[in-house]
């Protein structure tokens, strides 16, 4: 790993944000399900054509490629979902979608970022940012939890209910895992299914800033398998992750 990793992944989310934000200004919202389907073709044609040229030698697991188990053996995998929350990008004024770029290098993430686009902001590994406090949090706040703003799922509703919680709706995976490293939202916790390109970048970025980042039974997240489902994870807030844990273990998911 060498900062030019870390590098390499801020550029490459950002330049492929800027080409999803170039895309959705020249086309419009008219057709919504044209726009997603282009936003994804274009943002996955920008990340392959890059990371051939400046990473010849590694092997990618896209979200919007073809899967080779070629990359089970590769030393280094960069990690991609060349556009997280298609849904939020195709709907005017929606700020809440990203774009992820990662690296699994030696069993765990190496490097990643993650760009909010419509934002203007890059949050990557190597940059020192760093989560929020637990002494920056108000006192006698309730803690904050991102979910879904279509399909809040049941259990992290218990969830909030048992901790006094609140449940704050927002978009994409990204943004989520984003909220908790800017200190917007204390956690996410998802049970609901997703795969290795929806968590790898806002994970390394996460980890690289000092959150806790684990499986809803509290085990290590690992990336390229050979079966890329990684359905549940939780983050959050270092020094909150034992009281979360004890009550996920409560429940159903």
């Amino acid at each position: 790993m060498t900062y030019d990793d870390h590098a390499c992944a801020a550029d490459l989310a950002e330049r492929a944000g800027g080409v999803l934000l170039e895309l959705r200004a020249r086309t419009g919202f008219a057709d919504s399900a044209a726009l997603r389907t282009a936003g994804d073709r274009a943002a996955q044609e920008f990340l392959a054509r890059e990371l051939a040229a400046r990473r010849p030698g590694d092997a990618v697991l896209s979200e919007e490629a073809a899967d080779s188990a070629a990359r089970l053996g590769a030393p280094r995998v960069w990690i991609v979902d060349p556009l997280d929350g298609t849904r939020e990008y195709a709907e005017e004024g929606r700020d809440d979608w990203a774009v992820h770029v990662a690296l699994w290098e030696g069993e765990r993430l190496a490097a990643g970022a993650v760009a909010l686009p419509a934002r203007d902001r890059v949050l990557a590994t190597g940059t020192g940012l760093s989560v929020p406090s637990p002494a920056s949090a108000a006192a006698g706040a309730p803690l904050r939890i991102a979910v879904s703003r279509t399909r809040p799922p049941a259990s992290v509703g218990k969830l909030s209910a048992a901790l006094g919680a609140e449940m704050v709706p927002t978009g994409s995976a990204g943004v989520k895992i984003s909220a908790v490293v800017l200190g917007t939202v204390d956690a996410y916790v998802h049970g609901g299914g997703q795969y290795e390109w929806d968590s790898a970048a806002p994970v390394a970025v996460a980890l690289a800033a000092g959150a806790h980042a684990s499986r809803l039974d509290g085990s290590p997240l690992r990336y390229n398998r050979r079966d890329p489902r990684l359905p549940d994870l939780l983050v959050c807030r270092k020094g909150l992750e034992e009281t979360l844990l004890a009550e996920i273990a409560k429940l159903e998911w």
